[in-house]
């Protein structure tokens, strides 16, 4: 006789905060998980990239190389590279171990904003305020992009690659997801300026933050608005949003210093964090836990679920 399953338990959400790392590089730009969660990238204004164990609270190496400062940044598959990118309108492949740039990408006309990899890491997808995607081929010595996606009326604010497609959210106020298996785009009209788009894990919908201090959940398929959030302030800056890691909830930072989580099929506002009286620039949730990295000032914070434990003086620090 087979045995029910147990219940899963009711997901959690981040509520304390275990650790505040000071990252000593300026201004943090952007905070992003790395793909199994272990590790960290802090983007900084002194044109620094660092990678840290947020979960000890250890920086492990710092990466020079750009000229201004650091916007956004990417870990591959198998933690062997890094992508990132800058005011200084570059794309930068780096190889983790030795912390050198295996490869500079010139081409946007502006400042770029977003880089991630896809998934076997041999393509970086950028977005500049030129107002164009463009794709690098990792394993080519080609200087040109392979290609270029033009299709955005104004900056191209945030970008991310699912194994087939690329979500593009612009100040134009449209969000863009370029099909590559069946070589369509589609495109839905938000109407505010985007300043960051996501997949839920599902891979079903698109969330959008623009700024009209709203977010907007979107049927992938369809464009059939399914949700919109509101009670954060999102008026002047790229800020971004998350889904937590079992789609349960949407997460936005805010200008007004706090972060805040909607009850994703309800809509209503389910808790809000006190992270500073800045404002909260960049967020990265875990890709499995109940745990985010938040960015205000110079400084990141991790906070983890209520139940969590820290081990030894993390909860001082």
């Amino acid at each position: 006789m087979a045995f029910p399953r147990p219940r899963p338990a009711r997901p959690e959400l981040p509520r304390q905060r275990v650790r505040t790392l000071e990252c000593g590089q300026g201004a943090v730009r952007a905070v992003r998980f790395n793909v199994d969660g272990n590790y960290c990238l802090t983007c900084g204004s002194d044109k620094s990239l660092k990678l840290w164990n947020p979960h000890k609270g250890t920086a492990l190496r710092t990466y020079q190389g750009h000229g201004y400062e650091v916007l956004d940044a990417a870990g591959s598959f198998d933690n062997s590279q890094l992508c990132s990118c800058g005011a200084d309108k570059t794309v930068a492949l780096w190889d983790v171990a030795t912390g050198q740039v295996v490869r500079k990408y010139r081409g946007h006309a502006g400042k770029v904003n977003c880089v991630q990899f896809n998934e076997e890491a041999t393509i970086i997808v950028s977005g500049s305020i030129d107002s164009t995607v463009r794709c690098w081929d990792c394993r080519s010595r080609r200087p040109d992009p392979v290609q270029v996606l033009d299709e955005a009326k104004d900056g191209v604010s945030s970008v991310k690659v699912s194994d087939h497609e690329i979500l593009s959210g612009s100040v134009d106020g449209r969000v863009r997801r370029y099909d590559l298996r069946a070589g369509q785009l589609y495109s839905d009209y938000v109407g505010s300026p985007i300043t960051s788009v996501c997949f839920s894990k599902d891979g079903q919908c698109t969330l959008a933050a623009s700024l009209d201090s709203t977010l907007r959940l979107l049927d992938k398929e369809t464009g059939e608005l399914l949700g919109e959030y509101t009670g954060h302030r999102s008026t002047a800056y790229r800020l971004d949003c998350v889904l937590s890691e079992q789609d349960t909830h949407v997460g936005s930072a805010s200008e007004d210093g706090n972060i805040y989580f909607w009850d994703l099929v309800e809509g209503s506002l389910a808790l809000s964090l006190a992270v500073g009286r800045g404002v909260v620039q960049s967020l990265s949730f875990h890709p499995t836990l109940p745990c985010l990295l938040a960015a205000t000032e110079g400084r990141v914070q991790l906070w983890r679920e209520e139940t969590f434990q820290p081990e030894g003086d993390a909860a001082t620090t």
